[in-house]
């Protein structure tokens, strides 16, 4: 089995390839869980007009700051198996960084939080704000970075797929990276939030089945 080893005060760890892609795996199912138990238990939090991110602001917000540090952290370890594991192979360097940009994405995002806004929370202007302070710009750079790394990621493997005469999953890819574009680019305000989310299921999806892809390969 492949592994790593860093030393920790002293002492010698070894963190295997599978362990590593693991944390790839989980990360969409931990972000999902936990953001829908939010949208379901937080009161007065409606899903059709707030975005999942403003989950982060409020009494509870720290709840949904660590979702996405967490999840951002998860991917990150899941690049450092994917580039153990597909090093000197096609897509081997590119895939597993656009994954850890990914993971930084979400980090970013999640440490630098929106501003109020759509009603939440209570006693938040009602419509978008009319400027917005430095870390809403820093969450939103996160989020594009995020995104947009990821989608880059699903094309790179689509190369690979195709190169290793796995169509399926080639299309698969495709597929993924041109439904976050539609969905993310689709010119209606109004079902942003609705968007955002679906987005986010379509990325996380595909990062946890090719990682389950890459680590079943894995002895």
């Amino acid at each position: 089995m492949t592994s790593t080893t860093m030393p920790r005060a002293g002492v010698t760890r070894t963190v295997p390839t599978r362990t590593l892609l693991a944390g790839a795996i989980a990360a969409g199912p931990v972000f999902g869980v936990v953001a829908a138990a939010q949208v379901l238990t937080r009161d007065g939090f409606d899903l059709s007009r707030q975005p999942l991110s403003l989950l982060a602001l409020g009494e509870l917000g720290w709840i949904q700051i660590a979702n996405f540090v967490v999840s951002g952290l998860l991917s990150l370890a899941g690049a450092a198996g994917m580039r153990r594991a597909l090093g000197g192979t096609p897509a081997g360097t590119w895939g597993p960084a656009l994954v850890a940009v990914f993971g930084i994405g979400l980090v970013v995002a999640g440490v630098l939080v929106s501003d109020p806004s759509m009603g939440w929370p209570a006693g938040a202007p009602e419509g978008a704000p009319e400027t917005l302070s430095w870390h809403a710009v820093g969450h939103g750079v996160g989020a594009m970075l995020a995104f947009g790394s990821v989608t880059i990621a699903c094309l790179v493997f689509a190369r690979r797929f195709l190169h290793s005469r796995q169509r399926g999953w080639a299309a698969f890819s495709v597929l993924c990276a041109v439904a976050t574009v539609v969905v993310m680019a689709w010119p209606d305000q109004d079902s942003i939030s609705i968007r955002l989310a679906v987005g986010s299921a379509v990325i996380f999806g595909w990062l946890s089945a090719v990682s389950v892809s890459i680590r079943s390969h894995i002895a």
